[in-house]
């Protein structure tokens, strides 16, 4: 059984990893929409559940110590987002072999198939996990 939901939360926190490490030192706006793609509340203002598990996947790299953010924006993202030292350190040590953990991420995200993303960010998630809280 393959569990998509998970598939969608290892691309959103690869996504979210990324674009903060792609700015970084730079505090920046996170969006759940820029992240999980094109979504529109419904007329009580509720956000689809796709959108609302990346807001969700923001949240819990936060409450990980992954990320730190100054403010929620009602639904739609974090203000002020940057990766932690933890975060950046991870981040840009070399995978074994080879190029930074970031490169390798990004490469997943271009290339790679749900199974392949999936490894890699739980590994980076996981098996790191202990050293980023």
């Amino acid at each position: 059984m393959h569990d998509l939901h998970m598939d969608d939360f290892f691309r959103d926190a690869a996504r979210i990893l990324l674009q903060l490490y792609m700015a970084f030192p730079r505090p920046v706006l996170l969006i759940a929409e820029d992240i999980s793609g094109p979504d529109e509340a419904d007329e009580y203002g509720i956000h689809s559940p796709r959108h609302q598990a990346c807001l969700a996947t923001m949240l819990w790299l936060a409450e990980e110590g992954w990320l730190r953010y100054n403010s929620t924006l009602r639904q739609e993202g974090l203000d002020q987002a940057v990766l932690t030292s933890r975060s950046i350190a991870l981040l840009s040590a070399a995978a074994d072999p080879g190029p930074t953990r970031a490169h390798t991420l990004a490469h997943q995200l271009r290339h790679g198939t749900s199974d392949t993303l999936r490894a890699h960010m739980h590994d980076l998630l996981f098996a790191h996990g202990a050293s980023a809280s």
